[in-house]
């Protein structure tokens, strides 16, 4: 147990580095392109987004977990039939894709996109070596090489991408050039990640050989089921930014806006993805590392230790979540600014930011309901839930702009998440936490509220007004963040909702365990 928690922290760190570093870089990417060159990247990156997330993450676990299953004699079978499906799928998605590529941008309203689509194209070509060989080291519980790679391939990305647009765009080309730019980055990045996985498979000298009679479709039947089930909660958002880029731009431009006041302003509500991504990191990298816990607990005789797991999985990801979402209510205006040079579309970003608390509740009840090895309800519910965005956006657009497109998305994860709390207390009725739990974060909600807007009051008429503009506003958010959070951490651990020996369970969960034991001290 030691040793598999030992790599599933050096993964989840990984993870963690990966997901800092795809929100960051889109702020200085958008700063140099703009609204509309932003609107041009995201409008492309769900399609390569979705792929590489079902390939490298939910694929790599189906090889490990199917190796992990088997026969070491029947290992060699596994990655052939493996590398050979994977290599099937990825082929005909490229073809698909760079064939395809004009329909689909005529699809999205916009013929210019379909050069991306074909430099995108080329980045799936790569998955079935990056998948298979993630697969394989896990399934050897060997997580350094993937946790490597990760790195490398996200460092890698988003190096190209920025370095490259900050060249295209010095040298006066198109922002749709710009977009190409980061499309190859994608590829140059998965290069990174593929080179460094054949590195040390030929480090490690693994010897394979095919075992004959080796049952060929029920392999490939279960890891498709198991690729599916793991990255699915992971694929939503994806899936909802798909919707967007198919239906945002175009309703925007039928409601009477002018082309590029609508690409304009699909790309203000892009400025959502990396808050929303920058708050996930820290509501479900924490809250993630306990899962695989619930799950091993769950095949116990006993299921009092796994339902403890369980109700730390979801308190800690609710916290957190919450806490990131009213944090950025409560200094948006100013983020906005301090990240993306103007405020417009705030009130839009705010409610776009409440995804964070809907998108962590479904990662970490997925995930759960994953474990205990229940994964068709939920697929079914992650469906209803992208309907339901399609059809709010539909209904929403027209009448509220891009904040009509943000309420559809926290109604379509809101139906996700009810569905899902439904369906776990019929399997497994654990009671989460008391009414006290919800009641204490609220109130430090309320007091982080109150401390902020009085602190950014005062920063706006005294502290900072002879500033320029964007740098009062970043120096209001910098300020502001710390103290915010330092209210609210400071009221949870009065209130020891979780407490010492929980925090100690989670990493970084120590500072939290002392900042309680030393309020407590204190108090006494």
């Amino acid at each position: 147990m030691k040793t598999f928690m030992k790599g599933a922290v050096l993964l989840t760190m990984a993870g963690l580095i990966v997901k800092l570093l795809s929100a960051v870089y889109r702020v200085p990417f958008q700063n140099m392109v703009g609204d509309q060159g932003f609107y041009i990247y995201q409008q492309v990156y769900p399609f390569i987004g979705i792929f590489s997330t079902w390939t490298s993450y939910g694929f790599a676990v189906a090889v490990s977990k199917v190796m992990a299953d088997s026969e070491e004699r029947d290992h060699g079978s596994i990655l052939r039939i493996a590398f050979g499906f994977i290599a099937a799928v990825s082929t005909l998605f490229f073809l698909l894709l760079y064939a395809g590529s004009g329909l689909l941008a005529d699809w999205m309203g916009d013929a210019k996109l379909a050069p991306l689509l074909k430099v995108g194209a080329f980045t799936v070509l790569l998955m079935p070596v990056l998948a298979v060989l993630k697969g394989l080291f896990q399934s050897y519980n060997d997580m350094a090489p993937v946790a490597y790679a990760q790195v490398a391939e996200q460092a890698v990305r988003v190096s190209v991408i920025l370095l490259g647009t900050w060249f295209v765009i010095s040298s006066g080309l198109s922002l749709y050039a710009a977009g190409q730019t980061a499309m190859f980055g994608a590829f140059i990045g998965e290069m990174a990640g593929v080179a460094l996985l054949v590195a040390f498979y030929r480090k490690r000298l693994f010897k394979f050989s095919p075992s004959p009679g080796f049952r060929k479709w029920p392999a490939i039947k279960t890891l498709v089921a198991v690729s599916l089930s793991v990255s699915m909660s992971s694929l939503i958002l994806l899936f909802f930014q798909l919707a967007d880029s198919f239906t945002v731009f175009q309703l925007l431009a039928d409601s009477g806006l002018g082309r590029m006041e609508a690409m304009e302003q699909k790309g203000v509500y892009d400025r959502g993805q990396p808050l929303v991504q920058f708050g996930l990191l820290i509501a479900t990298s924490l809250a993630l590392t306990i899962v695989p816990l619930v799950a091993h607990m769950a095949k116990k005789d006993s299921g009092r230790s796994a339902e403890v797991y369980a109700q730390l999985a979801f308190r800690i990801s609710f916290l957190f979540a919450f806490a990131s979402a009213a944090g950025l209510t409560f200094v948006m205006p100013y983020v906005n600014e301090m990240l993306f040079q103007t405020r417009e579309g705030s009130l839009a970003l705010i409610i776009f930011s409440w995804q964070v608390v809907w998108m962590s509740l479904v990662l970490v009840l997925a995930a759960m309901l994953h474990g205990l090895g229940k994964v068709k309800v939920t697929a079914i519910l992650l469906a209803l839930g992208l309907g339901v965005k399609i059809i709010g956006n539909a209904f929403l657009v027209p009448l509220w702009g891009i904040t009509g497109a943000a309420a559809a998305g926290n109604i379509g994860l809101a139906v996700i998440v009810f569905g899902l709390f439904a369906y776990f207390k019929r399997v497994w009725p654990v009671r989460f936490a008391p009414i006290r739990y919800y009641g204490w974060i609220l109130a430090a909600t309320a007091l982080m509220g109150s401390v902020v807007w009085s602190w950014e009051l005062l920063s706006d008429i005294v502290l900072f007004d002879g500033f320029e503009s964007r740098i009062g506003a970043m120096l209001t958010a910098l300020t502001a963040v710390p103290l915010g959070a330092a209210v609210f951490l400071a009221v949870i651990a009065k209130s020891r909702i979780i407490t010492e020996k929980q925090w100690y369970i989670i990493p970084f969960g120590r500072k939290l365990a002392g900042l309680q034991l030393l309020i407590r001290k204190q108090k006494r």
